[in-house]
This record gives C-alpha cells, structure tokens and sequence, in this order.
C-alpha cells in the first residue's frame, strides 16, 4: 500500500480464504459458516462477511440452499469453461500473430517460460506442482499478448477448474507430455510460426479438456453407486 500502510483485515482475511479454497483446504460439501470462518481466522465476523460476498462474486463460492459452499461446477459447466479457455488463449495468439512486431507483445515472458520448462523436462515436478506450474504457463503466455484483461479473465477460468483438477494428479506420462507440448507451443511461438502454435495449443487444451470431463463423469457415476448402496 502507498506509504507503507498495513493491509486491511477485510483483504487479509478475502486472501486468506480465496488461497485456502484454492489449495483445497475446504471440501466442496463443507458449509462455509461466518461464525466457524471467523474463528478459523481468528477475526470477527465482519471481515469474514465481506471475504464471502467477494468471493461469491469472484466466482469462488456459490450460495445452495444451506447457505454458501465452494464453487462445484456441473459437468456441462465444466465443458464451458474449457471452451472459454479457448477462445481467450486463442485471441491472445491472433493478437500476435496480428501484429508480431508490437511492443506491446513480450516475447521474454515466453523466453522465460520455455526456460522453466526445457528444466522441468530433466527435473519433472510432483503433480501438484506441475498443475500450477501449467496454469502459471497459460497465463503468462496470454499476458505476452498485450491484453492484460484476457490473462486476468483466464485466471478466473483457472480458478472455477481447480477443484475439479486437483482431484486428478496427473500420471508421470501426462506430467512428461504436458511439458513436451508446453516446450513446442512456446519454441513455435517464438520463432514465428504462430498458426503452429495455435494449433498446439488447441490440440493440448482440448487433450486437457477430454481427461478433466472424463474424471469428472466418473466420480459423477462412483457418487451414485455410492448413493444407491448402503455400508
């Protein structure tokens, strides 16, 4: 903050609450109640208030019958939003390819990125990490378009799909392919042959899609069985 102020509690607490939904700290069945919150945070209810109303509106959260719950996407939903996946990393490729020379356009934050990756490929991270690391890609290859509004607008999509994708750790052999397709949509973009890279990047989102909804039909199916057995 200017002047080196302290950072209000409201943000503390709305931060506090958006990484610990991020990280999978609360269940997609667990009620989030302002009186447990508060003390979880060891702050008052209001501040708590406020951090849910935002998060509501960020998308984070959502509102069912007994009260607020984390964000729990429905299957058709998830589809959605792996399309709107496209259409923004795909705009911010035609930006590009639109006008290369624009200095409006980073090609070191993709050089950077390549480099991070080239080392991930003998140094494969956990697959928790790698599924950060993959969305830290996307992102910022979409911020070297130019349009910092669309890498913000995809970070949300990114938001709404973790908890479906946390569920699934990927397998060593998706781990090495997500970094062998990362490595080749950054190496294309980078040597101009953007419509290359835009077809690489489709093809691998569109793999990402195909494995997130298959998992999540799945679970979709153990839930009934579950339901229609008793222990």
């Amino acid at each position: 903050m200017p002047g080196g102020g302290r950072i209000p509690l409201r943000e503390r607490v709305y931060h506090s609450l958006r990484r610990d939904l991020a990280a999978g700290v609360f269940v997609p069945t667990e009620r989030l109640g302002e009186k447990r919150l508060a003390e979880l945070y060891a702050v008052s209810r209001t501040p708590v208030r406020e951090a849910l109303a935002r998060l509501q509106a960020d998308g984070l959260i959502e509102r069912r019958s007994a009260g607020l719950f984390p964000y729990r996407p429905r299957l058709d939903e998830l589809d959605h939003l792996y399309e709107l996946r496209i259409v923004l990393e795909a705009r911010g490729m035609q930006r590009v390819r639109a006008d290369p020379r624009s200095a409006a356009h980073d090609l070191e934050l993709i050089r950077a990125e390549l480099d991070t990756w080239r080392a991930l490929r003998d140094n494969p991270p956990e697959p928790g990490h790698a599924l950060v690391a993959d969305e830290q890609f996307h992102t910022v290859l979409l911020a070297a378009a130019g349009n910092s509004a669309l890498a913000e607008a995809l970070t949300v999509v990114h938001r709404r799909v973790r908890p479906v994708r946390t569920l699934d750790a990927p397998t060593p052999d998706r781990v090495a392919t997500m970094i062998a397709e990362h490595i080749a949509i950054a190496e294309q973009l980078l040597s101009g042959n953007v419509q290359a890279a835009l077809q690489a990047l489709t093809t691998h989102i569109d793999s990402s899609r195909t494995l997130v909804l298959a998992r999540a039909q799945r679970a979709l199916e153990l839930t009934k069985l579950a339901q229609a057995v008793r222990d």
